[in-house]
């Protein structure tokens, strides 16, 4: 999530907006705010209520905030260039394929004739499941296309050495979006695993079957899902990298589960001659390998002729796709309606030929002077990270010294990458939407395929430029910023220091972060799974990370429904770490040192509303749900009222006192960056 411009370049708007003739920076429009509540009681309705009142939640959408309208407006700059190609406005190869592309997705009377006519050859190669061998075929054949089916293969670091590809077998197969939705209980859970095997009834009626078929056949898929899910880790278990970290042999994975046809399976993949693999969850695939004696084949059959349906439904006719709409847009996370096909087709085209088409995004909206600027803003956030890892009191000297060498070896990715993927060889034809979406799906899981055991390229970038995202890798030691993040809210040009580092500075700190989190923290500077921290330190970590844990388990979302902690705990610390590694920055600036505040507000609270902004956000009921259970982020609003009780500098900026809903006692705030 990120930037655009160099601190030199800050100081001068800054410098500027001290003349009479110059308008006063933007970057705090009142009218965003709801001024009638104290900033004491709720901070994040003082800093977003006016925005979030007139901006409620589109009909297609379960949240929309700030992040979302960028991600709208990035989305209608890509359609134009998309649709460009359309009308033959770029001659070359690859402009076509991204035309052809986008065009038959957008082709609906085409679409809707076809029916499911484009997956029977894949409904019929399910049925024709006679033994296991067969089955070990037919998964690989759907692995390859990205249909999810068991299990998933992907390729990955070697968590224990970093310089290396490996095969890493991953627990999958699952039709609801989190394995805890199959056992939860409560008449909500009850009430969505029934609309979901409605929808999976509903999808085998639209491939032919008779309703008491199709009624048995959704039953035989959720008694699968169900048993694939009890042998299925938590997201929390999943977040410690050790669990999942068991480097094997094919003989030892043969072992595990020898009535799969593995040797087979990698040879289909187009995977030969693979010496080690690492298999994340053990249990899961000791289980699989029961279930194929104790499940049979018909209903092996039915279940992977479901994973077909499920995987295309939206590339086939609107029959198909408002099924699938009506469950999981719908039940699961409250939205009243689709988003408009021209935006899933354009999805889809970004998924297919992703750096192909951030290519022509970048030529027009990223001029390469932006690169250099944030590259110099990264390094005083690095600066300011190293002076506060000096002065913490809970690490040892000898931590410090490796964290900062951790620190000064951050790899940062700016805009887009320094080399382009080929294209040149994916096929895009006139024949079906369906049909380009499989050939796409496998020929990107080919070009990620054939990197397993070879040298990591860390050229890769693991967003694509027009992505209004950023991300910090562990196991490449990198932060990465797309272009498309480095606009407003995040970063505005016409904006003063405070609130560009409230915002972007933040989103940098927080990226930073990442890399000394609960799970960042495990690895060392060149990605390696390995224990860098004295114990004492860990513990010392571990103790002050468990105030965060506890603050927020004791936020309620909606009705009992309390935030989880621990699932959130490692954005939780990036966001606290990111805002006092900025502000200690901010400190550095002309705006800080001579005080100077716009609107009635001083740097101080300009700074905290420059990040409160960013989090701006309507939300609907289901999706808080949804999120809580599955996203290892904070809500919105928590990302607001959550950290910011945490640091003196807020309590005293905005005149917070202990009577304050926004007050903490110093005794239980975290500190930990």
């Amino acid at each position: 999530m990120k930037l655009t411009i160099k601190m030199a370049a800050l100081t001068a708007v800054v410098a500027l907006a001290g003349c009479n003739t110059q308008p006063e920076p933007k970057g705090v429009d009142k009218a965003n705010m709801d001024l009638t509540v104290s900033p004491s009681d709720d901070f994040n309705q003082y800093a977003n209520g006016g925005w979030m009142a007139v901006n409620p939640i589109p009909n297609d959408k379960a949240r929309f905030g700030s992040f979302d309208v960028l991600a709208d407006e990035s989305q209608k700059k890509v359609k134009e260039l998309v649709e460009a190609t359309t009308k033959g406005e770029q001659d070359n190869e690859i402009a076509k394929k991204i035309g052809t592309f986008y065009s038959l997705g957008m082709n609906v009377e085409k679409v809707n004739n076809e029916g499911f006519e484009p997956i029977k050859p894949l409904l019929e190669q399910a049925k024709s499941i006679n033994n296991t061998d067969d089955l070990t075929n037919v998964v690989a054949s759907f692995h390859l296309k990205d249909i999810s089916a068991i299990f998933s293969l992907f390729p990955t670091q070697d968590a224990k050495n970093s310089e290396m590809v490996i095969a890493q077998v991953n627990q999958g197969g699952l039709g609801l979006t989190d394995r805890d939705y199959y056992f939860a209980e409560g008449e909500r859970a009850e009430n969505m695993r029934k609309a979901y095997v409605a929808m999976v009834e509903n999808a085998f009626v639209l491939t032919g079957n008779t309703k008491e078929a199709a009624a048995e056949m959704s039953n035989t898929v959720m008694s699968i899902e169900t048993k694939l899910a009890e042998l299925s880790m938590t997201r929390l278990q999943e977040r410690d990298p050790h669990a999942t970290y068991n480097k094997t042999t094919i003989e030892e994975l043969t072992k595990m589960a020898p009535d799969f046809g593995w040797n087979n399976y990698f040879q289909l993949m187009g995977i030969n001659n693979l010496s080690y693999l690492n298999v994340a969850q053990v249990k899961f695939v000791e289980g699989f390998n029961n279930m194929l004696k104790t499940v049979s084949l018909n209903d092996w059959k039915v279940y992977l002729q479901w994973k077909v349906i499920n995987n295309t439904s939206g590339y086939l006719s609107d029959a198909f796709v408002d099924n699938s709409f009506n469950f999981y847009g719908k039940e699961l996370m409250g939205a009243q309606e689709n988003r408009p096909r021209w935006k899933r087709v354009l999805s889809n085209t970004n998924g297919a030929l992703s750096e192909a088409i951030g290519q022509l995004f970048v030529a027009k909206y990223f001029p390469p002077e932006a690169k250099e600027r944030m590259i110099n803003l990264v390094d005083n956030l690095k600066k300011s990270f190293a002076a506060r890892i000096d002065n913490l009191d809970w690490m040892s000297n000898q931590t410090k010294v490796k964290a900062k060498d951790k620190l000064n070896s951050i790899v940062v990715k700016i805009g887009y990458p320094d080399e382009w993927r080929d294209y040149s060889a994916l096929e895009v034809k006139e024949d079906s939407y369906l049909m380009n979406v499989l050939r796409a799906n496998e020929f990107n899981n080919r070009y990620y395929l054939a990197q397993i055991g070879k040298p990591v390229n860390r050229k890769e970038w693991g967003m694509s430029p027009q992505t209004v995202n950023a991300y910090y890798n562990p196991g490449m030691n990198e932060i990465v910023f797309p272009a498309a993040i480095l606009q407003p809210p995040f970063f505005n040009m016409e904006a003063d220091d405070a609130v560009n580092y409230g915002a972007i500075g933040v989103v940098i700190g927080h990226e930073m972060t990442h890399g000394f989190d609960d799970q960042g923290a495990k690895y060392d500077k060149f990605g390696n799974l390995e224990s860098w921290w004295t114990a004492e330190d860990t513990e010392r970590f571990n103790q002050r990370t468990e105030v965060l844990v506890n603050q927020f388990n004791n936020y309620v979302v909606l009705d009992s429904l309390h935030a989880d902690g621990e699932l959130s705990l490692g954005e939780n610390i990036a966001d606290l770490g990111g805002l006092n590694i900025s502000l200690e920055a901010f400190y550095l600036t002309d705006q800080y040192k001579q005080n100077q505040g716009y609107q009635g507000f001083t740097p101080m609270q300009r700074f905290f509303l420059g990040y409160a902004h960013i989090w701006a956000q309507n939300i609907r009921d289901a999706e808080i749900v949804r999120r809580t259970k599955e996203d290892v982020h904070s809500l919105g609003r928590l990302r607001v009222n959550g950290p910011l009780p945490n640091m003196p500098e807020f309590i005293e900026a905005f005149d917070i006192n202990e009577n304050s809903k926004m007050y903490l006692p110093a005794e239980s705030r975290a500190k930990i960056w």
